[in-house]
């Protein structure tokens, strides 16, 4: 039988420990296509480049798989896979990651992990974003390998629903093994932003962004609570952000 294609992205950059672990693991069940930044795009969010030219160079870096590095977006990535790498062939399976961070909650709208999986969505191809919830420089991603086969092998044998990508997040490596997994909701949580004001030697302003997560949820359904109990949380995420609770509120204003 023929392997399944799939396209791998990330938003950490080509060399990324995360994307060279990912690629090893969809190797082991398919036919490995990589597109992915050249440099680190993370909180790129859905970000497509408009105003500049986009560049593409195929590169030898990892053995016997077909990749390419972009100086665009993730989202600018996983399009050019499409519409250039992949042409007339259509990937059975679009992963990205494993993100050297947490993509949980809120955080889900600013990735550009998860902008390349939902980029995957949006042309009807199944998806998967990856992330580990550390961001220790000396991660240790090992722990994450049999569930990164196990999700990807159920969205091939299974399929998903048009338009919907996965959301998967990893808890960092413990002592004490991972749990298992929870099919869970977004967690209701924000981060409280504070901009350090700052002079550079010229005296000029500048601001560096800070601040902290801040999680109001008390539930034991949602990701954070998973990411807390050493469960991997698999949340299902679309692309249509309408509120459909409140057409029918609007549909009672006077225009």
């Amino acid at each position: 039988m023929q392997r399944p294609l799939i396209l791998v992205s990330n938003d950490d950059g080509i060399t990324a420990p995360g994307i060279r672990l990912l690629i090893q693991l969809m190797k082991e069940i398919g036919e490995v296509v990589v597109v992915a930044p050249d440099s680190p795009q993370s909180g790129m969010g859905h970000a497509i480049t408009i105003g500049n030219t986009l560049r593409l160079y195929e590169t030898e870096i990892y053995e016997g798989v077909k990749a390419y590095k972009c100086s665009g977006t993730p989202a600018d990535c996983v399009k050019l896979g499409k519409h250039y790498v992949l042409k007339s062939k259509t990937p059975d399976l679009v992963v990205s990651g494993i993100n050297h961070g947490s993509n949980t909650s809120i955080s889900v709208l600013y990735s550009g992990t998860m902008s390349a999986a939902v980029e995957g969505a949006i042309e009807g191809y199944p998806a998967i974003g990856f992330s580990l919830c550390d961001y220790d420089p000396e991660a240790d991603f090992s722990h994450v390998e049999e569930y990164v086969i196990k999700i990807a092998r159920n969205v091939l044998d299974m399929g998903l629903p048009k338009g919907i990508a996965l959301n998967v997040n990893f808890p960092p490596k413990q002592n004490e093994k991972i749990k298992g997994v929870k099919i869970c909701r977004q967690a209701h949580a924000k981060w409280q932003e504070e901009f350090d004001q700052r002079f550079d030697p010229n005296g000029r302003r500048y601001f560096w962004l800070a601040g902290n997560f801040v999680n109001y949820d008390r539930g034991e359904d949602n990701d954070e609570w998973a990411i807390a109990n050493n469960y991997v949380s698999v949340v299902p995420i679309q692309y249509d952000l309408t509120a459909h609770h409140a057409i029918s509120l609007l549909n009672e204003w006077s225009f």
